[in-house]
C-alpha cells in the first residue's frame, strides 16, 4: 500500500511540474543595460576646472570667459530679434558650465520670460524635459536646400524693451507635418582647446593608419571640406578660407573656436559680432541695438573672444578608475572597445602641436576621436549639408565625459547609450548607403552580454 502511495505521488509531482512548471527566477538570461548617468563623486572637481598649467593672468582670463559664458543676455546687449535662448551656459550645462543639454530644458521657461508670447514648438516637451533643442529645415518652400536654423523664439511681447516689435516664429507646425525640420543639441565644450591646436598633419596621419583595418570593417572618414562661396581649394579635404581641416560643431562645420563662439552667439541668440555683423532678421520695428551688437573694445576683450578663451582653457574631463562596475569590468571593456574597432574612427589620443601656451603645447588629448566626418548611413542621416559633410555625414563625437551626459547623439534622440550604439547601424553596402559603423555595430551585437556590459561600463567612465 506505502508503495502504490509513494507511485501514485511522484506521478502527481511529475503531472504538476508537467503543467504548472516552477519558474526559475535564478536562471534569468542577464542582459546589458546602460549604467547610466555617472555620478559626481566626492572629491571630483572635474570636469569644470581650467587646464593645469595656466599663467596666473591666463586665470583671471579664464574666469572672466567663464563668467560671460554663463551670463544670460538681454535686448539692450543685441538679444534677438530671433534667438534659442538668452545664454552659452543655458545650453552646456551638464554636469557643469561648458557640458551638454541639461535635464531640465530652460528653452521653456525662457518662451514666455520677460512678458514674451512664444509658442512652444512639439517638439519641445511641454513638461521641462531636455534636450535643449535647435531646428534646422532641411527644404526651402520652392524645394531648394535649406538647411539653416530656424530660430525657436522672438522678442515679440518683451516689455518693455521690445515694445512695437511684431515678429511671428517660423511656422514650425508645418515643418513637423512635412517632415522638413531636424533638430542639434549643444555638444560639450569640454578641452576643446586641445582639439584646437591637433595639427592637420596628425589628423591626416591618423586618417592614413590602419588602412586594411579600416578597409576591412568599411570605415573611411576624412576632414570637412568648408568652402566660402564657390571658393576652391588646393586639395578636397582643406576647407576654402585658410586650407586647412575644420574640426567643431556636429558636421565639423567649424575652423576655430572663435569662429564656433561668433556663430553661436549671432544664430544661438541673435548677437551681431565681429565675425557675424548683419542681423539675421532686419525687420525694422524689431532693432533695439546698434549693429554689431559685440564689437572690439580698448580696454577689454569682445564677449566672443571670453568665450573663447573660457572654452580654450576649459580642462578635459577626468575618467573614472572604477565607476561604474569596478576598475576590472572597465579594464576589460577598454579592451574590447578596441578589439570590437570602435577605436578606429573614436582614436583615444591625439597629441597637440606646438601652441604659444604652454598649457596647450604638446600634450596628449584623450578625446576619443579622430575628428574626421563619417557617413553614417540613412538612419543618423539629417538631409542638411554643411561645408562638404554631406546629409549623412557626422563628425565622429569625442567621448571624454560621456560617463556624465544625459542626451546622446546630435538630435538627441535618446537618453540610453545602447539606443546610441545601435543607432550607428544603418543602411546596407547592397543599397550603396551602408553606415561606415555597420561592421563594427555588428561585431558589438555578437559579444556576450557580459562583455557588453564591460564595453558599456568603460564608456561610462570617460
Amino acid at each position: 500500500m506505502r508503495r502504490y502511495f509513494v507511485a501514485s505521488l511522484l506521478s502527481a509531482v511529475i503531472i504538476s511540474l508537467l503543467f504548472f512548471p516552477i519558474p526559475v527566477t535564478s536562471q534569468t538570461t542577464f542582459k546589458a543595460t546602460d549604467p547610466g548617468v555617472r555620478p559626481r563623486l566626492r572629491g571630483d572637481t572635474t570636469p569644470g576646472n581650467p587646464l593645469p598649467g595656466l599663467t596666473a593672468a591666463q586665470l583671471a582670463l579664464f574666469a572672466a570667459g567663464q563668467a560671460e559664458f554663463a551670463a544670460a543676455e538681454a535686448i539692450t546687449d543685441g538679444l534677438g530679434p530671433r534667438m534659442n535662448l538668452d545664454s552659452c551656459g543655458g545650453c552646456h550645462a551638464q554636469p557643469v558650465l561648458g557640458g551638454s543639454s541639461p535635464p531640465v530644458n530652460p528653452q521653456v521657461a525662457f518662451a514666455t520670460d520677460h512678458g514674451m508670447d512664444n509658442i512652444l514648438p512639439s517638439f519641445i516637451d511641454r513638461s521641462g524635459r531636455g534636450p535643449v533643442r535647435e531646428a534646422r529645415f532641411v527644404k526651402n518652400a520652392d524645394g531648394s536646400p535649406d538647411g539653416g536654423v530656424h530660430s525657436l523664439f522672438t522678442i515679440q511681447g518683451y516689455s518693455p524693451d521690445a515694445n512695437g516689435c511684431i515678429l511671428r516664429q517660423p511656422d514650425f507646425p508645418t515643418a513637423v507635418t512635412n517632415r522638413n525640420v531636424i533638430f542639434r543639441i549643444p555638444t560639450p565644450v569640454f578641452g576643446a582647446g586641445l582639439i584646437e591646436q591637433i595639427p592637420d598633419s596628425t589628423l591626416l596621419a591618423n586618417q592614413a593608419s590602419n588602412a586594411s583595418v579600416k578597409r576591412t570593417l568599411g570605415i573611411r572618414g576624412r576632414t570637412n571640406i568648408v568652402l566660402s562661396g564657390s571658393a576652391v581649394s588646393g586639395q578636397l579635404n582643406h576647407n576654402g578660407n585658410d586650407g586647412t581641416a575644420a574640426r567643431f560643431g556636429w558636421k565639423a562645420q567649424n575652423k576655430s573656436l572663435l569662429l564656433f563662439s561668433g556663430e553661436a552667439y549671432n544664430v544661438e541668440m541673435g548677437i551681431t559680432n565681429d565675425l557675424f555683423q548683419t542681423e539675421r532678421d532686419e525687420t525694422p520695428g524689431c532693432q533695439f541695438a546698434t549693429t554689431p551688437n559685440d564689437t572690439v573694445n580698448a580696454n577689454a576683450l569682445t564677449a566672443i573672444e571670453e568665450f573663447t578663451v573660457f572654452m580654450r582653457f576649459l580642462a578635459p574631463p577626468t575618467p573614472s578608475l572604477n565607476v561604474p562596475g569596478g576598475s576590472t569590468s572597465i579594464g576589460k571593456g577598454k579592451l574590447l572597445f578596441s578589439s570590437v574597432g570602435c577605436d578606429q574612427c573614436h582614436t583615444p589620443k591625439l597629441m597637440t602641436g606646438n601652441s604659444t601656451i604652454a598649457a596647450l603645447r604638446n600634450k596628449p588629448a584623450y578625446l576619443y576621436s579622430d575628428v574626421l566626418i563619417h557617413d553614417m548611413g540613412p538612419g543618423l542621416a539629417d538631409g542638411i549639408t554643411q561645408g562638404q559633410a554631406g546629409p549623412s555625414e557626422f563628425r565622429t563625437a569625442p567621448l571624454w565625459g560621456l560617463g556624465q551626459r544625459i542626451f546622446f547623439l546630435h538630435d538627441g534622440r535618446t537618453a540610453d547609450l545602447v539606443e546610441a550604439i545601435e543607432e550607428h547601424q544603418s543602411g546596407s553596402s547592397r543599397n550603396n548607403n551602408a553606415s561606415e559603423a555597420n561592421a563594427v555595430i555588428s561585431r558589438f551585437n555578437n559579444l556576450l552580454e557580459s562583455d557588453k556590459q564591460n564595453l558599456l561600463n568603460f564608456l561610462r567612465s570617460l
